[in-house]
């Protein structure tokens, strides 16, 4: 199982991510809170602004605090985390 770094020490399973989104647009903003109300959110910005949402397959939604861009290098393999 290959893990990505999402920032400050956490990992993420790569074959779980389903997309990694922006968090500025509506629909997004909704499945966040969708995911908050239902206890399935991951928050692993830890305090700091949100840059990218994870979307797994097991219906979880990880926040982070990288840049979707260096987020999705790192889940192509394209750079070492």
């Amino acid at each position: 199982m290959k893990l990505i770094n999402i920032g400050f020490g956490s990992m993420a399973a790569s074959e779980r991510v389903l997309a990694i989104v922006a968090p500025d647009s509506a629909p997004i903003k909704r499945l966040i809170q969708e995911a908050r109300d239902r206890g399935m959110l991951i928050d692993a910005s830890f305090g700091r602004k949100t840059q990218s949402v994870l979307l797994m397959d097991t219906d979880h939604i990880l926040l982070s605090a990288i840049p979707s861009e260096e987020l999705c290098r790192r889940w192509m393999g394209k750079e070492e985390a």
